[in-house]
């Protein structure tokens, strides 16, 4: 069973068990995962003209990583709303975000601690022999395959910093 049939199932049970805010919460993720799966029939379709009907569905269904991806970019928008939400002094707007991000967060892959994402972005920077901030393009290049969907891109950002520019040599 994929992650989109499961997410299709904890939607039914959470429904029948009126989980109201968890049924909302993966509503909202079974309709980003529609659209990104509309966008890749759209691009496929350009791509390969000769792909119809189901052949055409098949394809444009999302594998495991780019569903992981979606439910990613979902979290990432709640994180970002809680830090507005936080910032504006709207603390239960903010919590209520917190949870619906704890429901995304049962989707994921573990998260990498800081110290396992310092080894892989020392890693990184090694392989393509990075010097200044301006090869950060390079890093992330190197280094999103190895942790999709297991680290967020803003603590990735900082730790590629303090490794390029340790404290007080900026």
């Amino acid at each position: 069973m994929g992650l989109k049939d499961k997410i299709q199932q904890e939607i039914n049970s959470a429904v029948k068990e009126k989980r109201e805010l968890e049924v909302l919460v993966l509503r909202q993720l079974s309709a980003a995962v529609l659209n990104k799966e509309k966008e890749k029939r759209f691009k496929i379709g350009k791509e390969k003209p000769e792909l119809i009907g189901e052949k055409l569905e098949k394809e444009s269904q999302l594998a495991d990583e780019e569903f992981i991806g979606v439910i990613s970019s979902e979290a990432k928008k709640r994180k970002e709303a809680i830090e507005g939400f936080e910032k504006g002094g709207r603390q239960e707007s903010a919590e209520k975000e917190k949870k619906e991000l704890e429901i995304l967060q049962k989707y994921l892959p573990e998260q990498l601690s800081e110290e396992e994402l310092r080894g892989l972005v020392q890693e990184a920077i090694d392989k393509v022999n990075a010097k200044e901030i301006k090869d950060m393009g390079k890093i992330m290049a190197e280094l999103m395959p190895k942790v999709k969907g297991r680290a967020d891109g803003g603590i990735i950002s900082k730790i590629v910093n303090n490794i390029l520019y340790p404290r007080g040599t900026r």
